[in-house]
């Protein structure tokens, strides 16, 4: 099984995230933008990849296993998807030095890195981009891009060239041209060879020429059989996963999905409605679990297992603003984000509860003052990234339907049940259970010293908790509740000793367009 099937990773914008460090060439004069101020669209605020690289002990903690780095290529922009040089990373992240320095770190903890690739369009800044500006008709990176007239408009609102959704800061680059292709293809093998450990795909569906996507693969592919290639598609993504192509693609037809069963009334539709995640549905159990089976069902195993399952992004609105700051909503939303099959992917910060609306408002910079943290929430990541590590069947096995009625839902993975509640009411659980795990098995539920036997080859056992790892708690407010129960054949030994053996301590698994 490949490395990145069901690992979790962690989503970091590197200007947000810590700084530390010393700066690239040539260093920056400063001053940043203050670090704890709303974040604007042109301001930077200094973070480093050397700074990455020192909070590998926090991300460590929380259970990484992978980071996906937003953009890191010398650009004029904070979000670096105006590329200027393909080749160098951004002397405010630190420079190739800051990269190299924070692969071998993560790579001695056993911690895999992917950055951003934008291979549609570059920055204005771009040499052959500046060449043709410079230089007009005379230029010979002419066919580099897709110009309509002379001289360049490239400072007016109407560009006289294609640009990324007509941006005049974004020139988009001709793929077709075999200079082009091949100098893209070269980036792409280079940081492989440098050693990061796959890539994630900006807009590939705007390069509509899917041979290039082909060749982009056999590259990568050549220099490392195990490198990552996720990329970043809204829709259905079949045509891009028949393995000749990419790896998986960022789901976030999941992320509506469980946004829509979770939220309730909590959701701020609107504020949804203004990013790429659209106007998200509400779903009661039974049609959501209808979109996971057709997510599930069209594509191949290994797929589903390597899909990175997302809930927000750089793109959408941060998961505490959209649950209007509901945080057992936002913690609902996290455990079942762990508990589906593929890549529990979490946008830095939502761990601890940030907050913040649509871009610029979701990249604000990291809370590193734990006075500030949603404890509930970081620990809601920490003890099911925990249990995946711990339980390998949540990280391989099917998602198999066993009841959904109403706010209530409950899945198998494997061994383990999970059961959910999204509605504002405890419920009794009382469902079949015929053919999913052994007549007369034990069920051990997630607290420590207490289980249950199926009845009739069914279950029937109150939900009325609002964690995925303990009991006998009735909510405040609106119940959610997420808690995985590993069910093991009976056998003539201790409770301990079936624990030791099946489910250990008894604790089952369980518990676009905003930008560039």
């Amino acid at each position: 099984m490949a490395w990145y099937e069901g690992a979790f990773f962690y989503q970091i914008f590197p200007d947000r995230f810590f700084r530390a460090g010393p700066p690239g060439r040539p260093a920056p004069a400063g001053p940043f933008e203050p670090w704890e101020a709303p974040p604007t669209l042109r301001g930077f605020k200094g973070g480093t990849l050397w700074g990455v690289a020192e909070k590998l002990p926090y991300l460590l903690d929380l259970g990484v296993e992978a980071i996906y780095l937003n953009p890191v290529f010398a650009s004029t922009a904070n979000h670096r998807y105006h590329t200027v040089d393909y080749f160098q990373v951004d002397p405010i992240l630190g420079g190739n030095e800051a990269l190299r320095h924070l692969l071998e770190v993560a790579h001695a903890h056993g911690v895999r890195v992917i950055l951003d690739g934008v291979f549609n369009h570059t920055g204005r800044g771009f040499f052959a981009f500046q060449h043709l500006l410079e230089n007009g008709e005379q230029s010979p990176y002419q066919d580099w891009y897709y110009v309509k007239g002379f001289p360049l408009k490239a400072y007016t609102a109407h560009p006289n060239y294609e640009a990324w959704w007509g941006n005049p800061e974004l020139p988009k680059l001709k793929v077709e041209t075999p200079a082009v292709r091949e100098y893209l293809l070269a980036v792409a093998e280079h940081w492989i060879r440098f050693g990061i450990d796959g890539w994630r795909l900006d807009v590939p569906n705007e390069i509509q020429d899917p041979e290039f996507w082909r060749a982009f693969r056999q590259r990568v592919k050549g220099a490392n059989p195990e490198a990552y290639i996720v990329g970043e598609i809204w829709e259905e993504a079949d045509f891009w996963l028949q393995g000749d192509m990419f790896d998986a693609v960022m789901n976030y037809p999941l992320a509506r999905a469980v946004l829509g069963f979770v939220g309730g009334e909590a959701l701020d539709r609107d504020l949804a409605a203004q990013t790429g995640l659209g106007r998200i549905e509400p779903l009661q159990a039974l049609a959501f679990s209808h979109r996971l089976e057709d997510l599930f069902g069209r594509y191949r195993p290994e797929v589903v297992r390597a899909q990175m399952n997302l809930l927000t992004s750089h793109d959408t609105p941060r998961l505490l603003s959209l649950m209007r700051g509901s945080v057992e909503r936002a913690r609902l939303a996290l455990a079942l984000l762990f508990l589906l099959p593929g890549n529990p992917t979490v946008y830095y910060g939502e761990e601890v509860g940030m907050a913040g609306g649509k871009d610029p408002e979701n990249r604000g910079g990291m809370v590193w003052e734990e006075a500030r943290w949603q404890k509930d929430l970081l620990e809601t990541v920490k003890r099911l990234a925990r249990l995946r590590k711990e339980h390998p069947a949540l990280r391989t096995a099917p998602y198999l339907r066993v009841y959904a009625q109403d706010g209530h839902l409950a899945f198998a993975r494997g061994p383990y049940l999970v059961v959910v509640n999204a509605s504002p009411h405890p419920f009794r659980q009382d469902f079949p259970l015929h053919g999913v795990f052994p007549r007369g098995g034990r069920r051990w539920t997630s607290s420590p010293g207490r289980s249950a036997r199926p009845r009739g080859g069914g279950s029937a056992a109150p939900c009325s908790r609002p964690s995925p790892w303990r009991s006998g708690r009735r909510p405040k407010g609106p119940l959610q509740s997420a808690k995985a129960k590993a069910l093991a054949p009976p056998a003539p030994e201790t409770p301990q000793a079936a624990r030791r053996r099946g489910s250990p301590g008894g604790r089952g698994r369980g518990g676009k367009r905003g930008r560039p």
